[in-house]
């Protein structure tokens, strides 16, 4: 098998094409010879450092495929099953996942259709309906709209019959972000964000602020908030968020300020296949629509992520191993 691995931390040029011995399933586990492996924001922050993991590390964290091995133990997937991941490992054309994180894909969707909703389909589905609660009538703001995330969380936003504003950099972008359903489109290099937030609610401001974008955008979310409006923000494609004076939340209106992350919403099988269940069901029927915008060989990892850190691009990449 092949696989991208990190032998040392850095900038792209840690990442290495390996051949590695074929895996084989240990209790519990199965083997995916995987078909499509999304590209992310944390896999950036495992191959700076940022989150640690043991050296040598193959990178990745989430895929689809099809089981090829099976433990004498696993009964809940088979050889031949066509299935989707949030798991380690995947920047390769095999991985070793345990039956517990394996989905089964409907026969609607394809492996890179699947792929593609693991991570910013589920992100964007307990976003909104767990870390905070969106109502029908509400106004929200998610920034990079036209990101992978920001696409999905938009159209699950507009389902829940909230009204949308998001932030994006371009025209280009702007016009993704109305296909996808916002109602008001900021472009944050010509427009004051706050400003404009001001202006669209009438002085009411904010009851939430989805920010997957840190450093950049945090002082800006907090002042777009109402009195005990809060602040989910699950991202730093910017750059970490600077010690932060908690005495501030009360004195800007009694804030709140959440830092949520995907496994701790996907901490029973039962929220992980009721996240993915309503997810690929609105895809299949067409009411959820994935943007993915590239793909690349299994070999070009380091210039997928070059571009994802560059902002440049939207929706989802892939590796198609």
């Amino acid at each position: 098998m092949q696989a991208i691995q990190i032998y040392s931390t850095g900038g792209p040029e840690v990442l290495t094409l390996q051949t590695l011995p074929d895996p084989a399933p240990a209790a519990g586990q199965a083997v995916i010879r995987i078909e499509a492996a999304g590209v992310n924001f944390i896999d950036i922050y495992f191959r700076e450092g940022r989150y640690p993991a043991p050296l040598p590390h193959t990178l990745g964290v989430e895929a689809a495929g099809t089981v090829v091995s099976v433990a004498d133990d696993v009964t809940s997937v088979a050889v031949g099953d066509r299935v989707a991941c949030y798991a380690s490992g995947t920047y390769a054309t095999l991985a070793v996942v345990a039956a517990s994180a394996l989905v089964k894909i409907p026969q609607a969707l394809t492996a890179q259709q699947a792929a593609a909703a693991m991570i910013q389909g589920m992100t964007a589905h307990y976003l909104l309906f767990d870390s905070y609660a969106v109502q029908r009538g509400e106004t929200i703001l998610i920034h990079a709209g036209a990101g992978g995330t920001g696409l999905l969380a938009i159209q699950i936003a507009k389902r829940l019959g909230a009204h949308v504003i998001t932030t994006v950099s371009t025209e280009e972008k702007a016009a993704l972000a109305r296909q996808a359903g916002a109602d008001h489109v900021i472009l944050y290099t010509q427009e004051d964000v706050v400003e404009r937030v001001r202006q669209i609610t009438g002085g009411r401001m904010l009851p939430v602020v989805y920010d997957s974008v840190g450093k950049s955008t945090f002082e800006q979310s907090l002042r777009c908030l109402q009195p005990r409006g809060m602040l989910v923000l699950f991202g730093a494609a910017s750059g970490a968020v600077p010690p932060f004076d908690l005495i501030r939340l009360s004195t800007m209106g009694s804030l709140y300020v959440t830092r949520p992350t995907l496994k701790d919403y996907i901490a029973t099988r039962a929220e992980l296949e009721s996240r993915t269940s309503a997810l690929f069901g609105w895809i299949a029927e067409g009411s959820l629509k994935l943007r993915i915008e590239h793909t690349y060989p299994l070999a070009e990892a380091a210039q997928a992520q070059v571009e994802l850190a560059g902002r440049k691009t939207t929706g989802k990449l892939l590796l198609l191993p």
